[in-house]
């Protein structure tokens, strides 16, 4: 202070004016408090109150980031130990979520085990024949294959020594041999690689079994299962639970179902179009085009870039650029067809996002983190959409999980018994309002009788 002013003196930018703080002198008993010192010293400010707002913000925020993000590589840590057990849980889920409608209608007419048992066996006869008649497909046209094959290798390498590549002839029918040689060089270790896939064919049986066994569960009893996991939360926050599971049960049946639907037309769509353009091998390539569509933006293309290499050998460059045409078309289908009208409803997610999942499960867990990846991103966003409408639905209530106590009431029926009312005049209307209690009461009752309708509060 100067002379009775404020002291106008100039401030960083980003910072705040020090706040002078009042420093009492020693005063002895009886004594009035002493003078308070300027910005001396003796009322020097702390130092947080130096570190500018922004600054504390930012390392509040990095802090708690940092938090969350050693949280969930721990829990991905700890999911890639387990493999087998998250993988065969994921799939019984997958199961469920596609058999759960069949079981309810057949449960209409016959017990419910039965429902199950019967819906099971429908399953595994689907699939089954599925698989066979491909094996028979591909069994019955093995020879014409290798001489389609053999012949379309002869018109790559002749259409290949020819502009714009211009390479040696035999460069295309000599990698033939070149494979041979390499199969020979490296027989102990394919010999070990195959010994290895032999093990983790017996643990994708083994967690294909486990994952069946769980959706007998799920299917048949699944409700009082989620009932009985409810009992055990207390009793304050099984409301918000509740709301969470069924937020997180709807969105991820909605998108196996339709992510199902989409897989199922393009591969009819891709059967179709390689039908026409006489293409070999078209039920196979259909199975790998409905497997590959699960993966969401990237399966499609890849399994069609393969599909242009089979016709590629089989009919020529002619007909492999009208299949790579044909991913063009399948994807714009993809994108702007079936899933805003299939998968519109319970997957709300940027096409971004989306995209920016499946790389990131890839990188995390190979192949089966890019299937898994996105309907866990939709799980999570509809859980944390369902919580966020929760409580705006209930504005003047207690938070989420807050059981009220006895004397609780919510805010807004408080105020409602406190507001006062107007007075009713009498023949001229002017009955003044009570202030409140027992004198606002008689205030409006003479402003009522009152001829003049003054009443008083």
């Amino acid at each position: 202070m100067n002379g009775g002013r404020p002291d106008r003196r100039a401030v960083p930018l980003g910072s705040r004016r020090p706040r002078v703080v009042p420093r009492r002198t020693g005063a002895g008993p009886g004594q009035g408090p002493g003078p308070a010192q300027g910005p001396g010293p003796a009322g020097r400010t702390s130092s947080v109150e130096r570190v500018p707002t922004g600054l504390r913000t930012a390392a509040g925020y990095t802090w708690r980031l940092g938090l969350l993000g050693i949280g969930a590589y721990l829990v991905v840590d700890v999911l890639a130990r387990v493999e087998l057990l998250v993988t065969a849980l994921f799939v019984a889920l997958v199961i469920t979520s596609v058999l759960r409608p069949l079981v309810d209608l057949l449960a209409r007419v016959m017990p419910r085990p039965l429902g199950v048992l019967l819906a099971l066996l429908c399953t595994v006869a689907v699939v089954g024949g599925v698989l066979t008649l491909v094996g028979t497909n591909v069994a019955s046209d093995w020879s014409r294959l290798s001489d389609e094959l053999r012949g379309g290798l002869g018109r790559i390498d002749r259409w290949a020594t020819g502009a714009p590549f211009h390479l040696r002839p035999g460069t295309v029918t000599d990698l033939r041999s070149k494979i041979g040689a390499f199969v020979s060089a490296h027989r102990a270790a394919l010999v070990s690689t195959a010994l290895s896939s032999a093990g983790r064919a017996v643990e994708l049986i083994t967690g294909l079994a486990l994952a069946v066994f769980c959706s007998v569960f799920f299917l048949h009893s699944g409700d009082r299962m989620w009932s009985w996991a409810e009992q055990q939360l207390p009793a304050r926050s099984r409301t918000v639970w509740d709301h969470a599971g069924r937020a997180a049960w709807r969105t991820f049946a909605g998108y196996t179902r339709g992510v199902l639907i989409v897989a199922a037309t393009n591969a009819v769509l891709v059967g179709i179009a390689l039908a026409i353009l006489r293409v070999p091998l078209v039920l196979p390539l259909m199975v790998l085009e409905f497997v590959a569509a699960l993966v969401p933006l990237v399966g499609s293309p890849i399994a069609l870039a393969i599909a242009s290499v089979v016709a590629l050998a089989a009919r020529g460059p002619v007909i492999a650029l009208l299949v790579l045409a044909l991913i063009v078309i399948i994807g714009q289908i993809e994108g702007h067809l079936l899933h805003p009208l299939v998968l519109g409803w319970s997957v709300r997610i940027h096409p971004v996002v989306i995209a920016l999942s499946v790389a990131g499960g890839a990188v995390l867990a190979g192949i089966l983190g890019a299937v898994v990846a996105v309907p866990v991103v939709s799980v999570a966003w509809a859980v944390l959409g369902e919580l966020r409408g929760l409580r705006d639905r209930r504005p003047h209530a207690l938070p989420l999980g807050h059981t009220p106590a006895p004397g609780d009431q919510p805010r807004s029926r408080i105020d409602r018994r406190r507001r006062p009312e107007k007075a009713e005049g009498g023949k001229d209307g002017r009955g003044t309002r009570g202030t409140g209690g027992t004198r606002g009461t008689r205030g409006t009752e003479d402003g009522k009788d009152g001829k003049d309708g003054r009443g008083r509060g």
